[in-house]
């Protein structure tokens, strides 16, 4: 059998062959497609060998066209489902405003940390930073780990006063501060009374 008598058969019972695609595919756009193709692929120079069933030849040749058509399409589709999720999917990455912002918080925490009186310092650094037990820390400074707990306290809110602004700038001391939050705290204890 030669490639042009299959074509042949094809032009004859095209119609036959295409309800009979659109049934097996539900689509008559694919199967329309796939015979075209079919035709197409049949265009070659040298013998088609022995065909026992020329139509279902054909047929089967149309659906495995129609197949790799899918298959591509459903590729297609599947980098084009990635390409939408990960312009959806946000940058893990801070954006510059965040970036300066968060630089910014840093270097105002270094000055509150370099205001602390040096024992406050070390004691912030050793159980902060470098993970220390308050007990540790209190045999490293020679005091008990009350006094560990107290000079903690106070150097978080410290921290936490200058990095709200209440700090007035690395002059003003610990000790002034919490003068300062006592007699606040006296008046508001006055005024209720």
């Amino acid at each position: 059998m030669t490639w042009n008598t299959l074509r042949e058969l094809l032009v004859d019972q095209y119609d036959d062959f295409r309800k009979r695609l659109t049934r097996r595919l539900g689509s008559a756009e694919l199967a329309d497609e796939s015979l075209n193709e079919t035709w197409l692929r049949l265009h070659r120079g040298d013998e088609a060998g022995v065909v026992r069933s020329p139509a279902g030849y054909l047929l089967r040749m149309a659906t495995n066209i129609a197949t790799d058509h899918r298959r591509a399409e459903n590729r297609r589709a599947r980098r084009s489902d990635v390409r939408d999720a990960l312009e959806v999917l946000p940058d893990p990455a801070p954006s510059p405003e965040r970036e300066v912002a968060a630089r910014s918080e840093v270097k105002a925490l270094h000055r509150a940390i370099a205001a602390l009186p040096h024992r406050s310092r070390e004691i912030l650094i050793a159980g902060r930073v470098k993970g220390l037990s308050q007990n540790e820390i209190a045999d490293r400074f020679g005091i008990t780990p009350r006094m560990v707990r107290m000079e903690l306290r106070r150097a978080l809110d410290h921290c936490e006063a200058f990095l709200d602004g209440d700090a007035g700038g690395p002059d003003r001391s610990i000790d002034t501060i919490e003068n300062e939050r006592a007699v606040q705290a006296i008046a508001a204890k006055a005024g209720r009374e």
